[in-house]
């Protein structure tokens, strides 16, 4: 797929399109002024010296995306990496009978195109505003020549790709190794809640995902992931309050794994 987007430094200008027939984001503005726009406080970022923060805000530039519009496209060439700053971003692979998978969904201060960027390779997911988008664009070469140059960085950025590897295979445990429906949300939910500290015998987590979120992460349908969860809390297995989720019955979770 070609790589058709440019940007062009210190300029408000519209965006060309990705690829022919695909939305695309507009409105990009470039940053001016690292002390009056300042990147979003990633972990790529954080706690870095003044001058290497005010070297890395001139090389990224400020863009906005509407919900819907693409940041890059799977199998497109890669141009950089995006810092997320407000929003969320859907990171799908879609086959070519036109289905598509969530392998995860990127939250503000996260980093995403960050494999392709360090391998020269093409990006192997798409990255979707799920909702409006304000990120912080660095261009592949910029920000190769900006991680070469500070080892910090570089042992940030292998963290990251580290934590890049560990949701993919979650990804493939929840299509692979549990059979049922059952079993793959299950082990979502527990995958949630991992690494929460016990509360009284419970664990608990923020449930930020729709159930076509999370259909889509698990391999099947909204309609069964509804039903699902509505029979999880029948039986007291989980207890959902608005956006907060509470592992009531770790056991018999962790039971469905086996069907």
């Amino acid at each position: 797929m070609a790589d058709r987007m440019i940007v062009i430094p210190r300029k408000k200008r519209r965006m060309r399109s990705l690829t022919e027939n695909m939305k695309t984001p507009y409105g990009l503005e470039v940053v001016e002024n690292c002390l009056t726009h300042p990147l979003p406080k990633a972990r790529l970022f954080c706690n870095l010296p003044q001058a290497v923060q005010a070297e890395l805000d001139a090389i990224s530039s400020s863009a906005t995306y509407r919900k819907g519009e693409i940041l890059f496209a799977e199998d497109q060439a890669p141009r950089g990496v995006f810092v997320i700053s407000k929003g969320r971003v859907k990171l799908y692979a879609s086959s070519s009978d036109g289905k598509s998978l969530i392998i995860r969904m990127a939250d503000p201060r996260e980093v995403v195109g960050l494999p392709g960027t360090i391998s020269g390779k093409r990006y192997e997911l798409t990255a979707e505003a799920f909702e409006p988008v304000q990120a912080s664009f660095i261009p592949r070469k910029s920000f190769r020549d900006f991680v070469r140059a500070h080892g910090e960085v570089g042992l940030r950025v292998a963290e990251i790709l580290s934590d890049i590897y560990q949701a993919t295979y979650r990804e493939v445990r929840y299509l692979g190794l549990s059979g049922s429906a059952e079993g793959k949300l299950a082990r979502f939910l527990l995958d949630l809640t991992s690494d929460q500290d016990l509360d009284h015998g419970h664990a608990r987590a923020k449930l930020t995902l729709t159930h076509e979120e999370i259909a889509g992460m698990v391999g099947t349908s909204r309609e069964t992931v509804t039903r699902l969860f509505a029979e999880f809390k029948r039986k007291r297995l989980v207890e959902v309050y608005g956006s907060k989720l509470v592992i009531a019955n770790r056991a018999r979770l962790q039971k469905l794994l086996e069907t």
